[in-house]
């Protein structure tokens, strides 16, 4: 057969040049392609999560490396380790008068059943030591005349007698102390009005 088509053009790339099959690979390290980064990833790290052929000091994950930055970072050498204080400046502006009535009866009925005690306990050391006996004998001889045996100080001392002047004295000190606290707390709140009240500062050790 004879072919009348005449001569076809040829394309320099194909005339030139090898076919695609019969091209030789581009010199260089053989290895996965990586799509470009909008920003380097540091040396030694990762990208996404997964090791890369060729990179001997990578971590698996981001987690680890910074986990790794975290231990080696170094103490702040000028870091305060004093506590610090809070302070709260605060104002008394007034007192509950019925308040400041029952914390002073209460206290003042606790007052008066010490001083009972203590009268009590004053009286048994002093009868054991004899100190009725020797001055209740002095003042009897001083007092004491050809008709009378003078002033009987232990009978005139006695412990139900000391009992009870005590626990009247507790009793008139019960109803002044409260008395006189309710007063004060009526007397604070006028002058409170006028002046502010006591200002208070108090402290929080963190």
């Amino acid at each position: 057969m004879t072919d009348t088509r005449g001569p076809q053009p040829q394309y320099e790339g194909y005339a030139t040049g090898p076919l695609p099959g019969e091209r030789e690979p581009a010199p260089g390290p053989s290895g996965p392609y990586h799509p470009p980064q909008a920003y380097p990833s540091p040396a030694g790290g990762t990208q996404g999560g997964q090791q890369h052929p060729g990179q001997g000091g990578g971590t698996l994950g981001g987690a680890q490396s910074v986990g790794g930055a975290q231990a080696t970072r170094k103490p702040r050498t000028g870091a305060r380790t004093t506590p610090r204080t809070r302070k709260a400046r605060l104002r008394v502006a007034k007192a509950d008068p019925w308040s400041v009535m029952k914390v002073s009866f209460l206290l003042s009925i606790a007052l008066g059943i010490c001083t009972v005690v203590a009268a009590a306990i004053l009286w048994m050391v002093m009868d054991a030591m004899g100190v009725f006996t020797t001055v209740g004998g002095t003042i009897s001889e001083a007092t004491g005349s050809n008709e009378s045996n003078g002033f009987d100080l232990q009978s005139f001392l006695s412990l139900p007698r000391v009992l009870i002047f005590t626990s009247v004295i507790a009793v008139i000190d019960v109803v002044l102390a409260t008395a006189l606290a309710t007063l004060g707390a009526f007397i604070y709140n006028l002058s409170a009005g006028f002046v502010g009240g006591v200002e208070l500062t108090l402290a929080e050790d963190e």
